[in-house]
């Protein structure tokens, strides 16, 4: 299996390629803010051929660059229903803190083919699969991509903003909620192997193992207590 990632434009947002191996179709996860020139390097060196944009939540920094990728290569885009509205309002997502100037300069609106994914759906794409968990508490509409363990290769989940190495995301943006996001990593996150690879929407790589042992908001959530919201610092937008 072939995962091409890298963090793009003003956030650092990772974008994802994945496919079965070089050569093949693929589908792009989160093309953010500034991402459009990194995927078309990305398909250019692997050769690849996309055949959909996923996206873990609405946020501009994970969706900015949706209209110009599927534009390029004509391929629909999934999310959730619950944050589409930002795909063509990003600045409702965000409270209107970041301001006009920034969004004057994005091209904002939903691609021709919009599909919208559902708790506990598979999607089957480029011949792989992934598992979809929707996962509140970042926003409303937040959900998770799980690709199975296949022979030596280990689960790899792909968090979007719910869980970081170290840390979780933030929940005071609109559509956030605290008791929701701890809902969330308990009942998506924990039961997970702890051989689980995470790949998020910022940051660098861990697994859920890892997570288990360190991370402040994962341990007092498997402790059955609520997490401190001082404990670690959270991130995404």
């Amino acid at each position: 299996m072939l995962i091409a990632g890298f963090p793009a434009g003003a956030w650092g947002t990772n974008c994802y390629l994945v496919a079965p191996a070089a050569g093949e179709e693929c589908v792009i996860i989160d093309p953010g803010h500034q991402a459009a020139q990194g995927v078309e390097e990305a398909l250019k060196k692997h050769r690849l051929k996309p055949v959909a944009v996923v996206l873990t939540h609405g946020h501009i920094d994970h969706v900015a660059s949706v209209v110009p990728v599927c534009g390029a290569h004509d391929v629909p885009a999934w999310i959730h229903p619950a944050d589409r509205y930002m795909m063509s309002d990003p600045e409702k997502g965000i409270g209107r803190s970041i301001g006009m100037p920034l969004m004057g300069e994005l091209t904002v609106g939903e691609p021709d083919d919009v599909k919208e994914l559902a708790d506990g759906s598979r999607l089957e794409l480029a011949g792989l699969e992934f598992s979809v968990a929707h996962a509140p508490g970042h926003t409303k509409g937040s959900v998770t991509f799980q690709m199975p363990e296949r022979e030596d290769i280990p689960s790899v989940f792909f968090s979007g903003d719910l869980l970081f190495a170290g840390s979780i995301g933030r929940t005071d943006l609109p559509g956030g909620d605290m008791a929701e996001m701890l809902d969330s990593l308990a009942r998506v996150c924990l039961p997970l192997d702890d051989s689980t690879v995470v790949l998020s929407g910022h940051g660098s790589q861990t697994t859920i193992g890892r997570e288990r042992a360190t991370n402040p908001y994962l341990r007092q959530v498997a402790a059955g207590q609520g997490a401190d919201p001082t404990s670690a610092p959270r991130r995404g937008m």
